[in-house]
């Protein structure tokens, strides 16, 4: 029984080994099949920044191509941007942020829509996509170790990295707030007001 029970002990000891060695090479496979390894400072701040751009994406192409030049008159409206302006503000303003904390000179002028040609809805979409996704490649770079490293310009003043990248989820958040308004002020609910009605 004894010589029985150790048997049964080193087979079931191979069964584990060869399981072990199983799941490590599957781990361990091609390098490019594995998921892009993020650090954990740079995946705490991409999940807002990802949460805001899935909803100014979505609030952005909500609207109408037609309602693209749309800009409010009725209250304290004077001098606003019209619908399609201000998303061209927040991708040239997402271009410049994540230029600065490259050390790169960021675009001009984005209080007036940069030096982007787009303008109608189709080409302003490709650039605000554009924006965040570079926006993020740029994120994902952050770590401990350069979080803290100088970064700004004209558009985030003198700051950080984490500073920079701050405010860019801020400055997408503002102008989506305000762009709510122009969306339901022209009878749309946003995309992300209706996803959570029906929750």
């Amino acid at each position: 029984m004894n010589a029985n029970h150790t048997r049964q002990g080193r087979n079931a000891r191979r069964r584990l080994m060869a399981t072990l060695v199983v799941v490590a090479s599957l781990t361990c496979a091609a390098p490019g099949a594995a998921q892009e390894r993020i650090d954990p400072m740079a995946a705490t701040v991409a999940q807002w920044f990802t949460m805001i751009e899935r909803s100014f994406v979505s609030l952005a192409d909500a609207m109408p191509a037609e309602t693209y030049g749309f800009k409010p008159t009725n209250g304290e409206f004077k001098d606003v941007r019209a619908f399609g302006e201000q998303v061209k503000h927040v991708a040239c303003s997402n271009f410049g942020f994540f230029n600065e904390i490259e050390k790169k000179e960021p675009p001009s002028r984005c209080d007036t829509g940069g030096p982007s040609p787009a303008k109608t809805k189709a080409e302003l979409m490709t650039y605000l996509r554009e924006s965040f996704e570079y926006a993020q490649r740029v994120l994902r770079t952050m770590t401990p170790a350069n979080a803290l490293e100088p970064a700004g310009g004209p558009y985030g003043g003198e700051s950080t990295r984490l500073g920079i990248t701050t405010l860019a989820v801020w400055h997408a958040s503002d102008h989506y707030g305000q762009l709510v308004v122009y969306l339901r002020m022209n009878g749309i609910v946003p995309p992300a007001s209706q996803s959570a009605r029906s929750r």
